[in-house]
């Protein structure tokens, strides 16, 4: 079984106050199970919140000193959204190393979306404490550029989709595709993943509650890409 050493390997940060981990670990659920003087993790979950939103939007402020209040605020959505955040608690592996009721293990709350994010906030919020702001902020934007590469831009957010389509049609007039790869967890909290591919390849993959969210994820990870690819100058058919 995995250890808390692992997750720690995974994070990439070792934990002076090992309980402080254990604590942003431990789901609410566990104090109906146990009694209310079981201690749970979500105040760490209200403290990562307000860490990652200041990481973030420190980071956009200053990457893109041209861009006004509202696409920075809609690029911050998208980068720190449940859908996202749930995306780095499962590269992480944070599913297997929560401790939850019985009742939330047999209803399948290590994989469910909400639950993941909110575990992901509370390690945030952990690694916090357990340091400072310049080790949590470092440890946070490493996190986010593997798991979405680098902004070159803050793209339309509102329609990525159209911006991806208008992006690619302009060498070459065949559409992007969309394709569902896979859906889990329950009616009620459903998690899709959704690919774009343009021409043979796969640009892109994304995550949301529905299909449609998923398919504009998978469109902004791809924008991400072909403006990556832009900046360099890449040669090809791709712009």
């Amino acid at each position: 079984m995995p250890t808390l050493a692992d997750l720690e390997a995974a994070l990439g940060y070792r934990f002076r106050d090992p309980e402080l981990l254990r604590l942003a670990l431990t789901h609410p659920s566990l104090a109906h199970e146990q009694g209310a003087n079981q201690m749970h993790n979500q105040r760490l979950e209200f403290l990562g919140d307000a860490v990652l939103q200041l990481v973030i939007t420190t980071q956009l402020y200053q990457q893109f000193p041209d861009v006004g209040e509202g696409p920075l605020t809609q690029a911050r959505a998208q980068l720190v959204n449940r859908t996202t955040l749930a995306m780095h608690g499962r590269r992480l592996g944070l599913g297997i190393h929560l401790v939850i009721s019985r009742g939330e293990e047999s209803s399948g709350g290590r994989t469910r979306a909400s639950t993941v994010a909110d575990a992901f906030e509370a390690v945030i919020g952990a690694v916090f404490l357990d340091s400072d702001y310049p080790t949590v902020r470092d440890l946070v934007l490493r996190i986010c550029r593997e798991s979405l590469g680098e902004l070159e831009a803050v793209p339309n957010l509102s329609n990525p989709k159209g911006e991806l389509q208008e992006l690619l049609q302009a060498t070459a007039p065949e559409p992007p595709r969309y394709e569902l790869k896979s859906s889990s967890g329950p009616d009620h909290d459903r998690d899709f993943e959704c690919s774009v591919h343009h021409r043979g390849e796969e640009l892109g993959r994304g995550h949301g509650r529905s299909k449609k969210h998923a398919e504009s994820a998978a469109a902004l990870a791809a924008l991400q890409l072909v403006r990556a690819r832009m900046a360099a100058g890449e040669p090809g058919e791709m712009p």
